[in-house]
């Protein structure tokens, strides 16, 4: 009977032990998941902006317009003077996300903006955007904003990595109604608002504050996890119907840019009720922030179906640059940019080398230490220039190309190729036609910077630089599946597809 007892309490210990031994590694389990959540994965928040100017913020030198969040986000982090995009929406957040050239996803003409529109193009989806790369590394996706990269309903962010998506497909929409004002000159508007890949009616709501409101659901939501958070604010993008506390502030202001700007001030106050958000949940010093405007401002002005709207001709602030959205100008590329992480990088820091939108995708990969997505990327991380001023850009070249328009820089020469002159009847340089000559050589170190076309004056930079062009004109059209527009194929599409193709 002794027997049975001492080995029962044996037993027992056993089991005791072991017990006490497995809560001991659940614990441990669960502390090195908490740490790994609140330490070891930077979440990622992109804000990337639409149609806001090159300089149009107080840490950019703009006096005129308050933009308090962005300041104080410039304080905390690297501000980048010689930051670029694309000259429109489509192909700008096409090399966002996909750290390539857009041509080399079909992107060099507008993608669609219906779900029932079969004839606009889509991104291939065949292109591994930030989204779908980060997923396979544990992360917590989502886009709450415009997606514009083709709207047909198998196309969208759901198709291209995100786990959720609440906005828009198209490219802009009335802040209220959430239609699409362009629609085509034949039909009327039509609504475009989406919450994953169901339509979904708020009529009447504010979509920057609705925007707002899932973007810090998301972040409560995601806390305990990484997270990569996209928001591609509409904001400023006409049509102009700001947050109407801050219209009186700017009523002093000359027309038109006393209707941009609150347009530019309501930005600010919503990008800070998201950072405020995260400031609440404790996640900022683990969170890689980086803001971007997709293109510079707009100079556009539209009338359809008895509604105006626009940019109203201009706005936007440009200081000795020349162009604004649509045009391959600094105007319309060179936009504002700042990147901030606490835990790791700068603060208050200015960089004047040569980024551009490519280069997220690549970046964010080392910053990680994860292998970069199989895609030939175009893109270079620019880790090393964040971390010192003196490092050296990786950009050599840089190119840009819109339908058959394109443009290719190399130190401070720059070539346009049938280009448009975007600069607006309000800008404080002297309006040109907006039909460029054929070839258009600035160089970017004029005392008025692109005023003066070099092109018969400096034939060998002309020829060089065009040479760069088609070398690489073959290379990113190379098996995307579309002809390249310098070719005879690429020009007999383009005479066929210029109805309609045109307008920003």
């Amino acid at each position: 009977m002794r027997v049975i007892k001492n080995t029962f309490s044996k037993i027992v210990a056993i089991f005791v032990i072991a017990s006490l031994n497995s809560c001991n590694s659940n614990s441990q389990d669960k502390n090195v998941a908490e740490e790994t959540s609140s330490g070891k994965q930077p979440n990622i928040l992109l804000i990337y902006t639409d149609d806001q100017g090159t300089l149009d913020a107080g840490c950019y030198g703009t006096s005129d317009i308050q933009t308090p969040v962005l300041d104080k986000l410039a304080s905390q982090g690297i501000k980048f003077t010689q930051a670029y995009a694309h000259s429109v929406c489509c192909p700008s957040r096409a090399a966002l996300l996909t750290g390539r050239a857009p041509q080399r996803s079909g992107v060099n003409q507008w993608t669609s903006c219906h779900p029932d529109d079969h004839q606009g193009r889509v991104m291939d989806l065949k292109e591994i955007t930030i989204a779908e790369h980060l997923k396979s590394y544990g992360y917590k996706t989502g886009l709450i904003g415009k997606w514009h990269l083709g709207a047909t309903i198998d196309h969208g962010p759901l198709d291209q990595g995100f786990d959720e998506f609440f906005g828009f497909r198209g490219g802009f929409i009335d802040y209220y109604s959430h239609k699409f004002l362009h629609a085509n000159w034949q039909r009327p508007q039509f609504h475009d608002l989406y919450r994953n890949k169901e339509e979904i009616f708020e009529d009447g709501k504010y979509f920057p504050d609705m925007q707002v409101s899932e973007a810090n659901r998301f972040l409560e939501e995601s806390k305990n996890e990484p997270f990569f958070l996209y928001i591609p604010f509409s904001l400023p993008h006409y049509p102009e119907q700001p947050d109407s506390t801050f219209v009186k502030q700017y009523k002093h202001l000359e027309w038109p840019r006393s209707s941009y700007a609150p347009m530019i001030t309501t930005l600010d106050h919503r990008m800070g009720q998201i950072l405020e958000k995260l400031d609440e949940l404790r996640l900022r010093d683990n969170t890689i922030i980086i803001y971007m405007s997709d293109n510079g401002h707009s100079t556009e002005d539209y009338y359809n179906w008895n509604e105006s709207y626009g940019g109203n001709g201009g706005g936007g602030f440009t200081g000795k640059w020349r162009g604004a959205k649509g045009s391959f100008f600094e105007g319309g590329i060179r936009v504002p940019a700042v990147i901030s992480y606490p835990k790791l990088f700068p603060k208050g820091e200015i960089r004047d080398q040569t980024i551009v939108n490519l280069d997220i995708l690549p970046t964010i990969c080392e910053i990680l230490d994860i292998p970069p997505p199989k895609n030939k990327l175009d893109g270079k991380s620019i880790l090393d220039v964040i971390k010192s001023s003196e490092a050296k850009s990786p950009h050599e070249v840089l190119h840009w190309m819109w339908q058959g328009m394109w443009a290719v820089r190399k130190g401070n020469w720059k070539l346009i190729y049938d280009g448009h002159d975007t600069t607006g009847k309000f800008s404080i340089h002297p309006e040109k036609e907006f039909e460029m000559p054929e070839y258009y050589l600035a160089n970017l170190d004029d005392e008025k910077p692109e005023e003066i076309n070099h092109a018969l004056k400096e034939p060998k930079i002309l020829k060089d630089l065009l040479t760069l062009h088609q070398s690489w004109a073959k290379d990113v059209f190379e098996g995307s599946g579309y002809p390249n527009p310098n070719s005879a194929e690429g020009k007999k599409e383009k005479i066929i597809k210029t109805k309609g193709t045109t307008k920003l």
